[in-house]
């Protein structure tokens, strides 16, 4: 996990608001398998949104905590049940900050 500052965060956050959500996270919440799926798209695309479904009772601010520890990425927001990750990319680097 990497530092950023809150300009960079700003930068990431603008990015964002032009993808869509690529995962959507259930009442089954986090699994190993998201987990895994999450890390992929990350290294693929090293930002990613995550959509947190009604039936999911779970709070997604603690929902993206939990994911960006497991896939040592960095929350860069969390709004209402969307989630934006953020992690440099070991081989495919694309977003220079």
């Amino acid at each position: 996990m990497k530092n950023i500052t809150s300009k960079q965060r700003a930068y990431l956050t603008k990015l964002a608001s032009n993808i869509e959500p690529i995962f959507q996270v259930g009442k089954n919440s986090i699994s190993p398998e998201l987990i895994e799926a999450v890390s992929e798209a990350l290294e693929a695309r090293e930002l990613i949104k995550l959509s947190v479904l009604k039936n999911c009772f779970d709070d997604p601010g603690e929902i993206a905590g939990i994911i960006a520890e497991r896939t040592r990425s960095t929350v860069i927001r969390v709004i209402g049940k969307k989630i934006v990750l953020y992690r440099e990319s070991k081989t495919k680097k694309k977003i220079e900050l």
